[in-house]
């Protein structure tokens, strides 16, 4: 019988990378570009949270919650609508904790849930703020920067092979 900690280990596919969405600064239009590039130390860039608290920077959403709260709201969901930078398809993200995981050239690391706030109930109408509970995300912090695009893998990073590479 395997133990917890293996098993927490393995996953049965890589995910894959769907949709980008950063804004510029609070409440402005959503740019929707096919790459963007990954800061260890301020975020992503031209995003309104760059240079901000380094556990949030960057928010992830899985598209298979987008049918779920559709289900929940009676409505379709685009992704820009619930504000996060990362729609990932093919990997359960809450299975990333505890782990680094690779988008493109940046390696992350997740920091904690992406609750749903408040505009949520202004955005998706009524009861959209408990539609989008415990189905929010991710937030992760970047570890190593680089250039992230539309289409590139989602890979676990072993922590031995994490490790081998540090010593």
């Amino acid at each position: 019988m395997m133990s917890i900690k293996t098993l927490c280990r393995q996953f049965p596919q890589q995910g894959r990378l769907v949709w980008i969405g950063i804004r510029s600064a609070r409440h402005q239009p959503l740019l929707t570009p096919d790459s963007v590039l990954a800061d260890s130390g301020s975020g992503l860039l031209d995003d309104h949270y760059s240079g901000r608290n380094g556990k949030r920077h960057v928010t992830l959403f899985q598209k298979e919650h987008l049918a779920v709260i559709e289900s929940f709201t009676g409505k379709t969901i685009k992704p820009g609508s619930l504000r996060r930078n990362f729609l990932v398809e093919g990997i359960n993200l809450l299975a990333l904790k505890d782990h680094s995981f690779r988008i493109g050239d940046a390696v992350l690391q997740m920091t904690g849930l992406c609750h749903p706030c408040s505009r949520m109930e202004q955005i998706l109408g009524t009861g959209g703020y408990n539609a989008m509970r415990g189905h929010g995300g991710i937030t992760a912090r970047i570890v190593t920067g680089g250039q992230i695009h539309i289409g590139d893998a989602i890979t676990v990073i072993d922590s031995a092979e994490t490790e081998s590479a540090s010593d």
